[in-house]
This record gives C-alpha cells, structure tokens and sequence, in this order.
C-alpha cells in the first residue's frame, strides 16, 4: 500500500501535473459530446425511419471525417504549431452538437456528425501531441491519463442519454452544449502551458541544432507500422460492433428496453476507460510490445463467448472484452511515436485517423451485415477478429532502445 501512495505521490509531483488533468478533463469532455452520436441511434432509428444500413453510413460519415482530417492535422501543426487548435475544435464539435439535436433528415443528420468528425480530428492528435511533450519521462502514464478522460466521458455520454434525452426526446441534445463550455474552460490552462512551451522551445532551438535519431532502420520502421496497422485493424473491427451495435443485440436478443440497452453500454465503455488507465503504466515498466501482445490477444477469450451465454454474463464479458482491449491503445500509440519521434502530430493523426476509419467502414459494412443476416449473425463473426492479435508477436521490440 505503501509502495502504491509513493508512487501515486510521485506522478501528482510531475511539474505537468494539472496540465495532464485538463488534458484529460478536454478529452472526457469532448468525446462525451461525440459519445451522443452513437447512444442516440435507436432513437435516431425510430425518428427518421432508418435502417441498419443508414445507421452505419451515419458512423461511417463521422468517422471517415475524423480519419481523413486527423493525419492532415497533426502533419500541419507539426511544421506550425497553433495554441488556439484545442478550442477551434470543440467550436466544430459545438455546431455540430445543434445541428444532430435538431436535424429533420438524413442529410442534415450526415453535416453533423461530419461537424463533430472534424472537432475530433482537431482535438486528437494536438492533444496527444501534447501530452506526450508534457507526460516527459513518463509518456505512458501520461497517455493514460489523456486516453482515460476519453474513455470516461464516452462511457459517461450513453448513461447522460438514458437520463437527459431517451425519455425526453432528441432536442434534449442541446443541453449538451453545457459541456462544450466546459470544456472550453478546461482548455484554458492547456494553451497557456502550450504557449509558453512553444516559446522555450524557440528559445533553445536558436541554442542548439541537431535531428532526433530513428531507433529503427526505415525498412523495419515500415514494417513495424504495418504491423501496428493490423492491430488496428483487429481492435477496432471489434470496438465498432460494441460501440455501434451492441444495444441493438441486447434489444433483439434478450428484449431489453432502450433505456437499459444504454446502461449496458456503459458498462463496456467504463471498462474501457479503467483498461486504459492500466495499460498505459504497464508499458512504461513492461514494455508496450509485452502490454499490446497481451491485452489485443487476451480479448479473445471474452468476446468468443460473449454470443452464446445469457444476459448477465454477456454484459460481463463485454466488460472483459473491453478491458483487455483497450488497455493495448496507450502503448499502441506511443509505440508508433517511438518509432517517429520527430512527428509527434502526424503519427498521433494518423494512428487516431486509422482507428476512426476502421471503425466507420466496419460500422457500415456491419450494418450492411446486420440488415441481411442479423444482428446475432454479426456478433457471431466479429468476436474472432481479437485474434489477429497474434502478429504482435513480431513487432520489434522498442524496450532497450526507447528507454522505456
């Protein structure tokens, strides 16, 4: 216990500290608004009059926006760093929260998840970036201290709809604006401390010359990306048919109500959040190799079985599944910017960009699936993805050579 408090001690000292908690307080924030978009599907289903296929090219909209503008993004600010960037998005996130609150038709209902699409490219990979440069020595708590915030608020964001908006109607979304304003308050301390960084770094940069080293040859860099790309791959072909569907396999296979669907989802979404509290320490002292091997491959077992067991184990092992899962995200990124240390932004872009579009082309393709054959159907096939884990094994491995 002891040990425990010395170390808790020991990371509230860091001099980033409080920067970090509004790093993460913006992220909680920000992805509680973006959480709406898929807690309000069924009853976005039933307002419009929409199927299964236009339910997945709603997440494909928003997500490919958000993976198309992340990688441009970071690569813009990586060459000219911008203080404001945090609040100019959640200015798009904002437009795009009234818009889907009172969106009549699809198209309408399309602009504004693309609006909340480019709010998220903005925020994730500037906020990563910053992070990484603030979290200094201990990168990997610092990720899961950003990543948790995301993971709480889109697990707290269903659980606001159960409450706020599902017996109310869709228009309750406007309350929501709330936390936008929250939100940008939180961003206050974030860009002061971005600009003050900036301008020490200009300072020193007239100082000293020199180029950061690659810790790996440009064939093994490449290699290595690619095989972090199928680990994408495998992750979020799962995470999107948990996140956009699983309320939907509840109602049609156990009969749940709406409202309980929803609280259902938060208990997979508040799993993922406490694995990505987790994971993030365990690479600093393990290794992100070890913790991304482990955690993608150990999903596998959970979500196997999460298809054939009865309600109350389903809801636990979708707790499992998620908990593994995303505990492997912290050290998948910060494995990548190991790999390219000079290009904070873009890699955080990129890898931020990659995993939303998995995701929107997995939700469509899915609710393409689940139109034909079934919503168990898709359930039944998508539980093995975890397994493409096992190619993990030959990423090489960063330990000795990062200083982690």
């Amino acid at each position: 216990m002891n040990g425990l408090l010395k170390k808790l001690h020991r990371f509230v000292e860091m001099p980033a500290f409080p920067v970090l908690l509004a790093l993460s307080a913006s992220h909680c924030l920000n992805d509680l608004l973006q959480s709406v978009i898929t807690a309000v599907y069924p009853m976005l289903k039933d307002d419009l009059s929409l199927n299964f296929a236009q339910i997945g090219l709603i997440t494909l909209v928003y997500q490919m926006a958000a993976s198309i503008f992340q990688p441009v993004v970071g690569y813009a600010f990586d060459r000219r760093p911008f203080v404001a960037s945090l609040p100019l998005g959640m200015v798009c996130t904002s437009v795009g929260i009234v818009l889907f609150a009172c969106a009549p038709t699809l198209p309408v209902v399309l602009l504004a998840v693309f609006m909340v699409g480019i709010g998220s490219a903005t925020l994730h990979p500037e906020a990563s970036r910053i992070t990484s440069l603030a979290g200094h020595e201990r990168r990997g708590f610092a990720q899961s201290v950003f990543q948790v915030g995301g993971n709480f608020g889109s697990s707290v964001g269903p659980l606001l709809v159960a409450l706020i908006v599902a017996p109310y109607g869709r228009r309750y979304i406007l309350w929501f604006l709330i936390f936008a304003a929250l939100c940008f308050a939180a961003m206050r301390p974030i860009c002061r401390w971005y600009r003050n960084y900036l301008s020490e770094q200009s300072s020193a940069a007239k100082k000293k010359s020199g180029h950061a080293t690659l810790p790996l040859s440009k064939g093994k860099t490449a290699f290595a990306i690619g095989i972090i790309v199928v680990l994408i791959f495998s992750k979020y072909i799962y995470m999107a048919c948990m996140s956009s569907y699983f309320t939907f396999y509840l109602i049609d296979k156990f009969g749940v109500s709406i409202s309980a669907s929803q609280v259902y989802l938060f208990v997979f979404v508040i799993s993922t959040a406490i694995g990505t509290l987790v994971g993030g320490p365990f690479g600093d002292k393990y290794g992100r190799k070890a913790v991304i091997w482990a955690s993608i491959l150990g999903t596998a077992p959970f979500s196997i079985l999460l298809p054939h067991v009865s309600l109350p184990i389903a809801v636990a092992m979708g707790f499992c599944s998620g908990f593994m899962l995303s505990s492997a995200f912290p050290s998948i990124l910060l494995y990548a910017q190991e790999l390219l240390p000079t290009r904070l932004g873009m890699i955080s872009g990129l890898f931020f960009g990659f995993a939303f579009g998995v995701g929107g082309v997995a939700s469509a393709a899915l609710g393409g699936f689940a139109d034909k054959y079934g919503i168990e159907t898709v359930f039944n096939f998508c539980c093995f993805t975890p397994l493409l884990g096992i190619v993990a094994a030959l990423l090489p491995d960063l330990k000795n050579r990062a200083g982690n």
